[in-house]
């Protein structure tokens, strides 16, 4: 029988996000709550994300980048999402092999290594040379766990553009983790074989969509 896996993004799925947009907004000056706003507005538009600095008329973002990667110092312990450990565990133990695969820079694969995030298989977008939502990225992802069929990989992220409808296109079960603003600005319910609002459901709950091998 083919292994059964399940493959989880990073942000807002392994990680909660905030410390990295709340820096942002201190590195710009600008509010949190304002910067916070800006970026729900744009989301619930179905807009890019990138799109919250042309509405804070911030021109040169890209030039603040590298000072805001100094302040944030990359992910530390507290970033993690209490369930996400836990979740890697439990998932292993009812038998399913656990892949880390999302949009993140190469440098957040030691970092969550050394959080104690470590998965049978895992990899960011740049040091793979393709990001969600290419198909590319899809094929790619199951090409590192081995090739295995794509209707015995379930893929879990929040968001539903760049995981649900892309995972669930290249033939993997979706699973949309409800949370962050993405998970709870848009709506992949019609496009999900599975929704769950925390990672301990996701555990409970996998077998439904994937049943372990």
């Amino acid at each position: 029988m083919n292994p059964r896996w399940v493959c989880l993004d990073v942000g807002e799925t392994l990680v909660d996000e905030s410390r990295v947009w709340a820096t942002w907004a201190e590195v710009l000056e600008v509010p949190p709550l304002t910067f916070a706003a800006c970026l729900g507005g744009v989301i619930a538009r179905g807009e890019p994300h990138l799109s919250v600095f042309d509405v804070l008329g911030v021109d040169s973002w890209r030039e603040r980048a590298a000072e805001v990667n100094a302040r944030y110092g990359g992910f530390v312990a507290a970033d993690l999402y209490p369930d996400a450990l836990p979740a890697l565990d439990g998932l292993r133990r009812a038998g399913y092999r656990v892949a880390v695969i999302g949009n993140q820079p190469a440098s957040r694969h030691a970092q969550l290594e050394a959080l104690g995030v470590t998965p049978d298989v895992m990899a960011m977008s740049a040091a793979m040379g393709v990001a969600k939502p290419d198909p590319a990225f899809f094929a790619r992802a199951l090409a590192l766990m081995g090739d295995p069929p794509p209707a015995c990989v379930a893929y879990v992220g929040d968001r539903a553009d760049n995981d649900v409808v892309p995972a669930r296109a290249a033939g993997l079960k979706a699973v949309w983790l409800r949370r962050g603003p993405w998970g709870l600005l848009q709506d992949a319910r019609r496009d999900a074989d599975l929704v769950v609002a925390s990672l301990d459901e996701l555990v409970a709950r996998i077998g439904e969509v994937l049943p372990a091998p």
